[in-house]
Formats: C-alpha cells, sequence, structure tokens
C-alpha cells in the first residue's frame, strides 16, 4: 500500500488524478465540506471574537472517519481541494481534523487537471493559506449574522420559512428595481416610415428608412406628422445624394470567465446558470476544461502556443493574431480564464461526452479559439437619398475578412443589437431611384426588459456584487424562496417577493445597499490578501446591525399577504380551496389548514380536444418541469379509453427539434402496446389451459 495520500473534493475528480499518479497513490474524495457551522443554531460565538462553532456536518462522519482511517500512517498527506477559498477553507478543516502541522506543506493546487498539471503540483507543496480561510470564514460569519438574525423577524411579520441573505436580498432587489421601472413607464407613441425602393432595371427591392430633412433628424411622433410627409412624397422618384462607405474592424471577446460563460450558455444554449455551473464542473472534473470559477481572462503562454497551433492548422496563418486580455480591476485574477486543457482529439473528446457537456466544451473550445484570431474587417456603407425635401437612409454592410467570426460571434441580450448585414448593390451619386411603395406602422416605446439569469449575472458583476461562485446559488435561493419566479426566461417577482423586499428596504437598508455590499465584497478581498483581518471586518458590521435591528424590530408591523380564492370547494369542509405556491408550482390548498389538510393539484387545460377521441387535454409537468399534454382519458392503465400522450401541444405545429421527442414518445407507446398484448396473450392461455381441464374432467 501506498505512503503517500492525496484528499481532493469529488470522487469523480478523484479517478481522474489516480489515473495520472498511479500506484504510488492512494486517492479520496471529501465530497465538499465536511466540517461547517451548525444548521440548528447560530454558531458564531460573539463573546469570543466571533470564533466560528464548527462541527461535522450530518452524513459526513463516515467520510472523515474513512480518510483519517486511510490517513493513518501515511508519510505524506497531499489537501488537493479547489483552488478557492472555498477550497482553502476545506483544505485547512481536514488538516485539523487530520492533526497536521500549521508549518506542513501539503496543500497542493491545479487550475485545470491534466498529468502535467498534477504532477507539477505534486512536486511543489505550500502550507494552507490562512488569508485565504479568514476570508471565507468572514463571509459565513457574515451570511451567518444576517441569515440568522433576520430571517426570525421575517416569521413573526411575514410567514414561516423565509429567509434574508447579504447577497440574496440584494440580487431580489435588483430585480424588483426593474419592476418598479416596468411598472411606472409610460409609452410614447412613435411612427416608423420606410420606402420600398429599386434600381433601373433591377428587380431587388432596397429599403429605405426615413431620417428628416438635410437641416436635422425629424422624428415622427403621431398619425399626422407621418402622413404629412407620405402624402408629400408618395409616387415620386429618389435622389442619391451621397455616399458614405467605412472600414470597421471587429474585436473578438476574451476567453470565458464565470459571468461570461453563465451569460453566453444561457443566450446559446438555454442553460440556467445552475445548469452551467453543474456541467462545467464535471468537465473540470473529467480533466477537459480549466477551473470553472474565475474572473480573470488572462490564459498561460503554453494556452496561446496550443491555440496558435490548432488555429493555423485548421484556418491557416492569416486567421491567427495572439492577443492578450486586460482583467477588471476588481477581479481577483487568481485563475486563468475557462478553457479546454487540451486540443489534441478535442473531435474525439467532444464524442464521448453527453449531450449537454458536449455543447458546453465547444462553446467554451470555440471562445478560447477565437479570442486568438484575427479581427474581423467590413465596409459599413450609408446610402442618403432625397425625395422632395426629406432625407432616407440606406445602409449595409458588405465583410471584407472573416476573421474571428468564422468561428464565433458573441451573443447579446439587446433586441436591438443585430447589426445589418444586407448587401448592397453600387450607387453612384445622382443615380435616380425608382418608388415602389411605402411603409408606415404606429410603434410604441417599450419598458425596460425583466431581467433573465444572464443579464441579472452580467448587473450583480457590474456592481461589484457577490463573487463567481455565488452567483449560482444567490439565484438559486431567491427561485427556491418563491421570492421570484420565471416567466418564459424572464424574472419577476411575486407578491411574497415584493413583501420581503420591501421590508427589507425599510427597516434594513444598509443590507440592500448596492455600495455598502460592494464595499463588503471588497473588504473580503482585503482579508484574502492579508490587508485587514477576520475579526475587525466582522466587528465592523455586526455592532451597527445590531443596533439598528433592536430599534426596527418592534417596529415592523405583521404583513398579511392575500390569498387567490379560486372556485373549487373543499370536499372535506365545503370552502374554497385557495391557491399556494411551492416548491414545485402552485396548487390549491383548503384554507381550514391545520384543521382541514386538503389539498390538490391546479388543473391546466389547453384550449384544443384531443385529437384521438375529443376529450380535454390536461397539461402535466415532468421533474424538470418539462410540459406535456396528456387526454383526461388516459389513465395510464389497461382500461384508458385514450392513449394521447405528447410533448407538443395539440394543433401546434411540430418544429424539426420535435422529433426525437416524438421518438421517445411512440417508443413509449410501443412498449405499453407489447406489455399490454404479452398481459392479453397470457390470460387468453390461462383461459385455454381452463377450457381444456374442463374438457378432460367431462
Amino acid at each position: 500500500m501506498s505512503d503517500k495520500l492525496v484528499i481532493v473534493e469529488s470522487p469523480s475528480k478523484a479517478k481522474t488524478i489516480k489515473k495520472y499518479l498511479g500506484d504510488d497513490y492512494e486517492v479520496i474524495a471529501s465530497q465538499g465540506h465536511i466540517i461547517d457551522l451548525p444548521a440548528s443554531k447560530f454558531g458564531i460565538d460573539v463573546e469570543h471574537n466571533f470564533k466560528p462553532e464548527y462541527i461535522t456536518m450530518r452524513g459526513k462522519a463516515k467520510i472523515l472517519n474513512d480518510i483519517k482511517k486511510l490517513a493513518k500512517g501515511k508519510k505524506k498527506i497531499y489537501l488537493a481541494t479547489d483552488p478557492d477559498r472555498e477550497g482553502e477553507a476545506i483544505a485547512w478543516h481536514l488538516k485539523n481534523a487530520l492533526a497536521i502541522s500549521d508549518s506542513e506543506k501539503c496543500r497542493i493546487e491545479f487550475h485545470e487537471i491534466t498529468e502535467s498539471a498534477v504532477n507539477k503540483a505534486i512536486k511543489s507543496p505550500k502550507k494552507v493559506d490562512f488569508d485565504l480561510v479568514d476570508a471565507q470564514q468572514a463571509r459565513r460569519a457574515l451570511d451567518r449574522i444576517v441569515g440568522y438574525k433576520i430571517s426570525p423577524v421575517l416569521w413573526k411579520k411575514v410567514k414561516r420559512g423565509l429567509s434574508a441573505g447579504r447577497v440574496q436580498s440584494v440580487a431580489l432587489k435588483i430585480i424588483m428595481d426593474r419592476e418598479r421601472e416596468i411598472r411606472n413607464f409610460k409609452p410614447e407613441e412613435y411612427w416608423n416610415l420606410s420606402a420600398i425602393l429599386k434600381k433601373e432595371k433591377s428587380t431587388k427591392n432596397i429599403i429605405a428608412k426615413f431620417y428628416g430633412t438635410e437641416r436635422e433628424k425629424i422624428e415622427l411622433k403621431t398619425e399626422k406628422d407621418t402622413m404629412a410627409v407620405v402624402n408629400k412624397i408618395t409616387g415620386k422618384d429618389f435622389k442619391v445624394i451621397d455616399i458614405k462607405t467605412q472600414e470597421k474592424r471587429r474585436v473578438p471577446a476574451p476567453p470565458f470567465t464565470t459571468s461570461s460563460l453563465q451569460q453566453e450558455a444561457a443566450r446559446k444554449l438555454g442553460f440556467t446558470v445552475k445548469k452551467t455551473m453543474q456541467v462545467a464542473q464535471k468537465l473540470y472534473e473529467a480533466g477537459h476544461i480549466t477551473y470553472m470559477r474565475t474572473d480573470s481572462v488572462r490564459i498561460s503562454d503554453e494556452a496561446i502556443k496550443m491555440a496558435k497551433g490548432y488555429i493555423i492548422k485548421n484556418f491557416g496563418e492569416k486567421y491567427y493574431a495572439q492577443k492578450s486580455f486586460k482583467t477588471g480591476a476588481n477581479a481577483q485574477d487568481a485563475h486563468e480564464a475557462i478553457r479546454p486543457t487540451k486540443l489534441t482529439d478535442i473531435d474525439k473528446v467532444l464524442r464521448s461526452l453527453s449531450s449537454d457537456e458536449k455543447r458546453l466544451l465547444a462553446l467554451i473550445l470555440n471562445r478560447f479559439l477565437a479570442s486568438q484570431m484575427s479581427v474581423a474587417v467590413y465596409d459599413l456603407t450609408k446610402v442618403v437619398a432625397k425625395v422632395d425635401d426629406y432625407i432616407f437612409n440606406i445602409n449595409g454592410s458588405t465583410i471584407k475578412f472573416d476573421g474571428f467570426m468564422k468561428l464565433y460571434i458573441e451573443g447579446n441580450d439587446s433586441k436591438d443589437s443585430e447589426e445589418e448585414e444586407s448587401v448592397l448593390p453600387e450607387f453612384e451619386i445622382g443615380e435616380v431611384l425608382k418608388q415602389k411603395d411605402l411603409k408606415y406602422e404606429q410603434k410604441f416605446t417599450e419598458p425596460p426588459a425583466r431581467y433573465t439569469e444572464a443579464s441579472l449575472v452580467k448587473t450583480l458583476e457590474e456592481k461589484g456584487i457577490g463573487r463567481p461562485s455565488t452567483y449560482a446559488p444567490t439565484i438559486s435561493t431567491i427561485l427556491d424562496r418563491l421570492y421570484i419566479e420565471k416567466e418564459n426566461k424572464s424574472l419577476k417577482p411575486t407578491e411574497l417577493g415584493e413583501v420581503v423586499n420591501e421590508l427589507m428596504e425599510n427597516y434594513f437598508r444598509d443590507i440592500v445597499d448596492v455600495e455598502f455590499t460592494k464595499e463588503m465584497e471588497e473588504d473580503l478581498d482585503k482579508i484574502a490578501s492579508g490587508e485587514s483581518s477576520y475579526i475587525d471586518a466582522v466587528k465592523e458590521f455586526y455592532d451597527p446591525f445590531m443596533k439598528n435591528l433592536e430599534e426596527v424590530e418592534d417596529k415592523i408591523e405583521k404583513v398579511k399577504l392575500t390569498e387567490e380564492v379560486s372556485d373549487v370547494i373543499c370536499e372535506n369542509c365545503g370552502r374554497n380551496m385557495v391557491v399556494k405556491n411551492g416548491r414545485f408550482g402552485k396548487f390549491l390548498a383548503c384554507p381550514g389548514f391545520p384543521e382541514c389538510r386538503n389539498i390538490k393539484s391546479i388543473v391546466q387545460e389547453v384550449d384544443q380536444p384531443c385529437p384521438k377521441c375529443g376529450g380535454k387535454v390536461i397539461i402535466k409537468r415532468t421533474k424538470t418541469k418539462r410540459p406535456f399534454y396528456v387526454c383526461e382519458n388516459n389513465t395510464n392503465s389497461e382500461d384508458s379509453k385514450c392513449d394521447y400522450i405528447s410533448w407538443t401541444k395539440p394543433g401546434a405545429k411540430v418544429k424539426a427539434v420535435g422529433k426525437v421527442a416524438s421518438k421517445k414518445t411512440t417508443a413509449k407507446k410501443v412498449t405499453a402496446q407489447k406489455s399490454k398484448a404479452k398481459k392479453t396473450t397470457a390470460k387468453k392461455n390461462v383461459a385455454k389451459k381452463a377450457t381444456k381441464k374442463t374438457s378432460k374432467k367431462k
């Protein structure tokens, strides 16, 4: 048996590292945190310099005992937890549990799980970084103070089961502020006017958009304004009076940080922030990408060299142009950007992965390669055409060299972000363009869009709220607490969320203040760099916070949440059932709780009959909340009157992507039909045997 032990966080990572280290090392996983603050009590000793009261986490005692048994008699123990503050804290807890000296160089880090990175880390162990540990402890202590002191107030004044959090409360306020903007928005009327033109001896339509006059831009606010222009120019020819062509260069986006990966995966792949991090974690642990929690766009010289070889080989030398990107001022810059660990046999690697892993790795790969490719060059052309006293603009662009755009183009949340890529014909000054038609339509200005998970992450990062590791759990928490809900992909505050946010704004203003929270994040960074101490940072927050809590607690009035009353009568007690929100969506509950505990699911019907039997079609959802459609007569039993079930709403056009689902559904039906046929055959056989026996007896 080996006398060297490596402790990592996850079992899958343990397998990968064991493969690289061989039989000279034992490798075991802690499966995340083993020791933490107690879940059932405050766990911070305020009287003794805010000392955390750690315990072995529930369900982790066996894992810790297994680690201790395996560590017994080992000459060298390496703590190879993740290379961030959380990982440093786990390493510290393991060091203490295994009675390893503070001076022992037992901590190793690798930012990518490759054979070279693992072996390099083994050769250069270091001591546990107590500054990073203190920064993590301070975050836990501050979050614990806010959560354990404000949450009971919410229980008393609103309802039980609620929680407040240092970062989640700010995220909720940001969403609520946007909702107020939307509610207070007053739409303004405006009109769009375009001319459909064509060149002589050409059938191709040219779109020209109204600008104004040569002296000024004119905004068409009303139908009267629009028709005044239309009546003056109807049927008249347009004359080209100016042509401007400008060469533009477009620079590639930097490789991914945690935030930009979450945003782009949401835009391009439809992933939630939580799903993105789960899939990225698997890719990291399997050794396919570098560490996925980072705020840096820096990449190593080795990675640049690797990208250069791949780009020149696959695209040609003109597509390669080495670039370095500047990391933001507030970034910790502890790790590289997120990138593939290797490019050799990358196609083979992609083929070996699950669908989600393949798509995310391809996104990371293309973004990384594009960041080291040449700029795209294109011409922007604006043709100015005059009719009567008015000016219309004809815009277009022509790609001269696609550069990085051959491989990757960054997504954008803006509705108007797409550049016009129409290729224009040749024009000459003085050329006459024939008018085919005029198009005009009424429009209204729109309010700002609600946040999506991607745009919320972007805002949190821009405002300095939280860190890469906190974005996903923050959004998950406010969704799980039912403070917000998803409407399509948009995040919308619920009534409960509005009540909680209003209470926080009125009585705990600092907790939901963006600047205050940003300064606290900076204080945590100072602890990590050794510029500040754990005790000073926590005390500076705790004293004024508790003073404010004591002053306002009695002032807060109890809030009564309104309940939506349904027309469904409780069959047990005769009351009208009310709509409640649960973790899995809305449901009906009797308002007589706890005397009456009757609950029912809410049945949603579609406006189309069952295509097989004409019955009602009900919407149901899978565990992942994906909707599917079932006939009310499909009881999923042998005596079902109908077997209709589909991923697609009755009457809707089936998209190409739905074919896979249709095949699965068909397969299920076929399996069910075969099963039913077997049972029927078995019954017939039993009946035949019984008949034969009766005949013999006779």
